[in-house]
């Protein structure tokens, strides 16, 4: 195995008592500190309708941490591409290579990354069909390379500013579908284990097995994404745990997920068909010490043969998630001495 990369899923968590502008700060603070501390990427996700997820703009918030990194590559984890035009997430994703070329990542999805009235609002034209979704990284191809003459429009229609780079692109999935459309397109492909932790290692296997070279990408590239919480403090790991199980619980009850804190969850007690759920759901996370933290994720980049792990890491305290994201860089050796705190 390789030496294995880290990088960084933020969704702009809104904790308990804090402003969905602190959120955000606070999602700008983890850039530059992951930055130092030597991760690959920083990828910033789209949520709408969620009042605990301040992350709804990517392609907003992406120019500003460009500017505020020197290193990390930066990127939507993802764009939802049917709430969008192909042709203004081109030109958005241009613009952000005019200003930090060759650093820039255009991870997209399928999902919404809401509910479906919602995304209906939000592209009132949206089909929610395969056949729409694969027309639209056709489209999204053309634009970047200048060829829409090529497309279903049929006339030259250019994204601008047309500008010399392009944009990395990804697909993320939690399921194999995904897989195949990288694979054509000759994309790069992630895989939400975060959400998923069921076929990711075969469907991973899929895209590899298919892969066709693209005019940007020669070789498949994959990585995978999970929760994660490392500590020192056993207490903390067991609150942490205790979190996570209660969000997944309520996320899956369709709950609104109110920021909530340990204390206000505590004593919840479970029916015995929310715990077989919570047992499944645990495979989505790795929490633990350090050391137990490094053998999990190690196996899991072994399970999935990938050299890049990305980490998705909500808390409680906002220096519990700094501090996990540390010692995450100091188990893989990729820590830079001038990133350390205290």
């Amino acid at each position: 195995m390789k030496q294995i990369r880290l990088s960084v899923l933020d969704q702009s968590p809104v904790r308990k008592g804090v402003t969905a502008e602190q959120a955000v700060q606070e999602t700008i603070e983890l850039a530059r500190f992951v930055d130092q501390l030597g991760y690959t990427r920083f990828w910033i996700s789209e949520h709408h309708n969620i009042g605990s997820l301040a992350g709804s703009t990517p392609e907003v918030l992406l120019a500003y941490l460009g500017s505020q990194t020197k290193n990390l590559r930066i990127g939507s984890g993802g764009i939802m591409l049917p709430n969008h035009s192909a042709l203004k997430v081109a030109e958005n994703f241009r613009m952000l290579e005019a200003l930090f070329p060759g650093r820039v990542d255009l991870g997209m999805g399928r999902a919404p990354g809401t509910d479906r009235l919602t995304a209906s609002v939000l592209n009132p034209s949206n089909q929610f069909s395969e056949q729409a979704f694969v027309e639209q990284l056709m489209d999204l191809q053309n634009y970047f390379h200048d060829t829409a003459e090529n497309g279903p429009v049929g006339t030259k229609i250019r994204a601008i500013p047309q500008v010399q780079t392009v944009p990395a692109t990804w697909l993320l999935s939690s399921s194999g579908q995904s897989s195949m459309f990288a694979s054509h397109f000759g994309m790069g492909f992630s895989f939400a284990h975060f959400i998923n932790p069921v076929g990711g290692a075969q469907a991973v296997q899929l895209y590899r097995s298919r892969f066709q070279p693209s005019a940007d990408l020669a070789q498949p590239e994959t990585n995978v994404a999970l929760f994660v919480f490392c500590s020192e403090d056993e207490e903390r790991i067991q609150q942490q745990q205790a979190l996570m199980d209660y969000r997944f619980t309520q996320l899956e009850k369709g709950g609104n997920l109110m920021p909530v804190n340990y204390n206000d969850i505590k004593n919840v007690t479970y029916t015995l068909a929310e715990q077989e759920r919570i047992k499944l759901n645990r495979r989505r996370v790795v929490t633990g010490t350090p050391d137990v933290v490094k053998a999990q994720l190690t196996q899991m980049a072994n399970t999935y043969e990938v050299n890049e792990l990305i980490a998705v890491t909500i808390t409680e305290h906002f220096e519990d998630r700094l501090q996990s994201y540390q010692l995450l860089a100091e188990q893989f050796g990729i820590l830079e001495p001038q990133a350390i705190i205290n």
